[in-house]
């Protein structure tokens, strides 16, 4: 059978199991990838600290249960929207979380504008959704492209990687992530000497490899995710695209990524992240826990990010008194945000959560104690630092 069809049954399960009962209870639903390209850096690991996030509240909001609810979006931006109509006019569905794919995160904050429903944003990455897309409903919580490249880009850039050649996916998160980091690059003193652009979930890179070999840049930037990521990853070995000089740039890896790859492949890298576990005693402690339900397997940024994001959005609906989107986003821009994950926090009108991002370095095997200690912090990053400043934004809400 497709995964359509099981996508399908899941949500005639989940509308079946509506009624009267089921409607005196706040739902939150976890809109991820369970299966797909995504179900490791988010998935199963989302759902896991959403519910997490309710247990440590309490399971109760306003006087009433809360439950957590599951939907696999399949990474396609109409099955997306449709589950999300669906709970929200059916399952009594007061927030949706984590969202992975910029196209279907796109698709949902439509629905979720249109309803008055908390959006809450831990894995698409697109710094559109808080510019001209925004919505007063919605929280971009964990990292957007526009913080990778502030922090990659620059660095890099910085650091001598005066010239780059994008491979490119080729949809919304890839175009935006190219284009912000072009910017980054090029205020940083680089240029942008050529890019190509591949199909999601590509097998085979040799011709893309190939042009990023010729342009001559000292920076091949990958400007895509996930299994994509890893693939390019090991055909770049197989190139000899380092041993031939020129560096690679994973503009967006998670430590999952770098768990699948390898530190063989993956050492060196330089790369922008929101959350890693192994930063301070509170990271630590978090994670134990989540590692206790996950089968020893540590948390990626937007893991943590899911936890701190339904966190504040239950006691921000707790001190307002209601769960209408707006309306707890704006109490959350009234009251202090802070925790192990968002540090030095605060979330603005387009949206945007502000908060410390980290630069960090992929161990060399030799340095790493064991599995999960991969990464190695170069500097932490300021929230007013890593996130488009609010004078540039093109929110319509922040301009009105």
């Amino acid at each position: 059978m497709t995964r359509g069809f099981f996508g399908c049954a899941a949500l005639a399960a989940l509308v079946l199991s509506g009624g009267p009962a089921a409607a005196e209870t706040w739902r939150l639903g976890v809109l991820t990838d369970m299966s797909g390209m995504n179900a490791d850096l988010a998935g199963p690991g989302s759902v896991a600290a959403a519910k997490m996030a309710v247990e440590d509240f309490g399971g109760k909001l306003l006087g009433r249960d809360v439950e957590v609810i599951v939907g696999d979006h399949q990474n396609k931006p109409d099955v997306g929207a449709s589950l999300a109509r669906g709970w929200i006019d059916q399952q009594n569905v007061k927030a949706i979380i984590d969202v992975p794919t910029s196209s279907v995160a796109m698709a949902v904050q439509e629905v979720t504008r249109n309803t008055d429903t908390a959006f809450l944003v831990s894995t698409a990455g697109s710094s559109e959704l808080t510019g001209k897309a925004c919505s007063p409903s919605t929280a971009h919580w964990t990292w957007d492209t526009y913080a990778l490249a502030n922090g990659t880009g620059r660095a890099m850039t910085q650091d001598g990687g005066k010239s780059w050649f994008f491979i490119t996916v080729d949809y919304t998160f890839g175009h935006a992530l190219e284009k912000d980091t072009s910017e980054a690059v090029k205020a940083a003193g680089g240029t942008v000497v050529g890019s190509v652009r591949h199909p999601r979930e590509t097998s085979d890179f040799s011709s893309y490899l190939l042009k990023a070999q010729a342009s001559g840049a000292k920076v091949v930037a990958l400007a895509n995710s996930s299994g994509d990521t890893m693939t390019a990853l090991k055909q770049a070995q197989e190139f000899g695209i380092t041993q031939g000089g020129q560096r690679i740039a994973g503009m967006l890896l998670f430590l999952t990524d770098v768990h699948a790859v390898g530190l063989d492949i993956a050492k060196g890298l330089t790369l922008t992240t929101g959350f890693y576990w192994d930063y301070d005693d509170a990271t630590r402690a978090w994670s134990k826990r989540y590692a206790q339900r996950m089968n020893g397997r540590m948390p990626t940024m937007v893991h943590a990010g899911v936890y701190s994001a339904v966190t504040n959005f239950l006691k921000a609906a707790e001190a307002a008194g209601t769960v209408t989107g707006s309306q707890v986003m704006a109490k959350l821009r009234e009251v202090p945000i802070n925790d192990f994950f968002a540090r030095n926090a605060y979330l603005r009108k387009d949206g945007r959560l502000v908060h410390d991002m980290y630069l960090v370095e992929v161990k060399a095997p030799k340095d790493s104690k064991g599995p999960w200690d991969y990464y190695k912090v170069l500097r932490t990053i300021p929230g007013k630092e890593a996130f488009r400043p609010i004078e540039e934004s093109a929110c319509p809400l922040v301009k009105g």
